[in-house]
């Protein structure tokens, strides 16, 4: 997707640019009991609901570098638009518009947190983070939170591409962890959001890694088992548009 193309789905929607690279998505099952509690809340009459594959729920840690990130109509800047980022994410439905639930989005640019915070009520947070890409393709990892107030995450691990590169089929398991289009989150006064992200379908690759600390999922409430990764999937690079988060109405009676 050209950055500058005015297809009907982008004209007039997005609001920030960006290319994600160096992705590892790192999938564990998880019971959907155990995610639940986090989502219902938020059910009610918008109708949030915890989206399961293969009879589970699927909680994901995903470490890439962002690139190029800009508002609209405003040149990328060097010292702001390149920075990590580390999320911690499951996956709902919501009247029928599959999406992503955040639990939390570490990243190492302090402008950055605060502009997502505030204008997209995401749950970023300021954490000390570095990326190192070896000569052979291996991506060295490192993330540990520093946001005051907050609970401690530390992610260390490295990871590369074994496999040849290959888009999802519908209705796989690829599909149903990376072919979505929505973000969900909430505000402060509990108001279900929803944002839109606008890209060309994911260019994956199996992956492998070796993982060295991984705290994440107890934000979740979850024990991630620290070689136990039921799926992984890297991707080198996706150009990325996203449009203003709004209120997700009653569902349609």
């Amino acid at each position: 997707m050209d950055e500058d193309s005015d297809t009907p789905s982008a004209r007039g929607a997005w609001v920030m640019a960006m290319r994600w690279q160096q992705l590892l998505f790192a999938h564990w099952p998880v019971p959907a009991a155990a995610l639940r509690p986090h989502i219902a809340p938020l059910g009610g009459p918008a109708g949030l609901e915890l989206d399961e594959h293969d009879g589970t729920a699927w909680l994901a840690v995903v470490p890439f570098r962002m690139t190029g990130v800009r508002p609209r109509c405003v040149p990328a800047l060097p010292r702001l638009s390149r920075f990590c980022e580390l999320n911690l994410r499951t996956y709902v439905t919501c009247q029928g518009r599959p999406g992503v639930w955040f639990f939390s989005l570490d990243a190492a640019d302090p402008l950055a947190v605060r502009v997502a915070r505030a204008a997209f009520h995401l749950p970023y947070f300021d954490a000390r983070m570095g990326l190192v890409a070896e000569a052979d393709g291996t991506i060295r990892y490192r993330s540990e939170r520093t946001h005051r107030g907050a609970p401690a995450a530390r992610f260390v691990a490295s990871y590369r591409p074994t496999g040849a590169p290959f888009r999802a089929a519908p209705g796989s398991r690829e599909w149903f962890f990376t072919e979505r289009y929505s973000l969900y989150t909430a505000d402060r006064r509990g108001r279900l959001l929803r944002g839109d992200v606008l890209h060309e379908p994911w260019v994956l690759q199996a992956a492998e890694w070796e993982p060295q600390e991984c705290d994440m999922g107890r934000i979740a409430g979850v024990e991630l088992p620290a070689r136990g990764v039921a799926h992984l999937l890297y991707a080198d690079d996706l150009l990325v548009r996203a449009t203003r988060v709004r209120a997700v109405g009653p569902r349609p009676a």
